[in-house]
């Protein structure tokens, strides 16, 4: 297809080796494909998966290319076999950007286990750009009511940690722990207490507690501190790890009752000890998950939009990208980092 919003190249800001200032940098995406959207980048979340790329701390970078997989853009142009979504509609585009759409993962809806399914920004160029592609499925429209401009971390983050809670059944009445209050962690709890649950917040940190509560916690535990979390044993029916940090995880499954799930999204950095015995005896479980499908993702922001719940996020001028991945580095954000494509 052409037409008067076609671009021989797309221009970003690139990571050309590892740990290396982003440059700008222009490629040719080929033709679009039948069932592709092309869309105009307005906004990018910058999430640490994206550091994590730049440095290669997965072994997997290929350079030079261009990060962000939280984008919010329009639709400029659509291929042939592309489904429900029309030219000029908003969207956003998340961790994944295609998926075969005919293994047994993709038909039973979990687009985002399937084998072959795309990154946005493995072995690709994602959207720190002025134009990203996707396959249609996995461009979701932005409901009324979501800000554009602080959507864009809902398709990683945020979908992220809503997944398990319609995985898993999560009920109202539970009791659920939320362990680490950064760039997922503060989308838990708004989740969460919107959903009725009665929400304990472990953070490392104390000085967080008062901002724990204003984002939804009930309660506040030292996730360090032996003895605050012996003191709630057997108190929680579910206990989501959004941190990046490894802890006392014997004591943090002793905080569940029985039946209780120890559940993980955030990538810690070593090995869990965890014996048999500290599962068996009173049926607990030990889990992890990936970002959501589109249909969960789609569940999600309806789910935001009726409640009003929004990333807490700081933003940057696209050109200053150096400068946001830099604030990122620190530790300094809260909670989310997004870019402005406009500027």
């Amino acid at each position: 297809m052409s037409d008067s919003s076609e671009l021989k190249t797309f221009t970003g800001w690139a990571a050309t080796a590892a740990g290396a200032p982003l440059e700008r940098y222009s490629y040719d995406p080929g033709p679009l494909g039948e069932e592709e959207v092309e869309v105009a980048v307005e906004y990018c979340g910058v999430c640490h998966s994206d550091q994590s790329l730049i440095d290669n701390e997965w072994g997997v970078s290929q350079y030079p290319f261009i990060p962000g997989h939280e984008v919010v853009g329009r639709i400029v142009r659509m291929g042939a076999m592309v489904r429900g979504l029309e030219t000029g509609q908003q969207v956003g585009i998340g961790w994944f950007k295609g998926s075969c759409m005919h293994c047994a993962s993709c038909i039973e809806g979990s687009h985002q286990l399937c084998n072959t399914a795309k990154p946005t920004i493995i072995g690709s160029n994602g959207g720190f750009a002025d134009r990203l592609r996707s396959h249609w499925a996995w461009a979701l429209p932005i409901p009324e009511g979501l800000d554009p401009a602080l959507a864009g971390p809902l398709f990683c983050a945020g979908s992220t940690v809503f997944n398990p809670l319609v995985l898993f059944n999560v009920k109202p009445t539970d009791r659920v722990g939320v362990v680490g209050i950064g760039g997922l962690g503060h989308l838990a709890l708004r989740f969460l207490n919107a959903w009725g649950c009665e929400v304990t917040a472990f953070t490392s940190s104390l000085s967080k507690q008062e901002e724990a509560k204003r984002l939804g916690a009930h309660n506040v535990v030292a996730s360090t501190d032996s003895n605050a979390l012996k003191a709630i044993a057997g108190t929680l029916d579910f206990l989501l790890v959004t941190a990046n940090a490894n802890l006392d995880w014997p004591a943090m499954l002793a905080t569940l009752r029985g039946k209780g799930r120890l559940h993980f999204v955030g990538v810690v950095p070593g090995a869990i000890p965890v014996h048999v015995f500290d599962l068996l005896p009173q049926q607990k479980t030990l889990s992890a998950s990936p970002v959501g499908s589109p249909a969960t993702t789609a569940k999600m922001l309806e789910f935001c939009a009726r409640h009003q719940i929004q990333p807490q996020v700081e933003q940057f001028p696209m050109s200053q990208v150096n400068d946001a991945i830099d604030h990122l580095r620190s530790g300094k954000a809260r909670y989310r980092v997004v870019l402005d494509a406009s500027k």
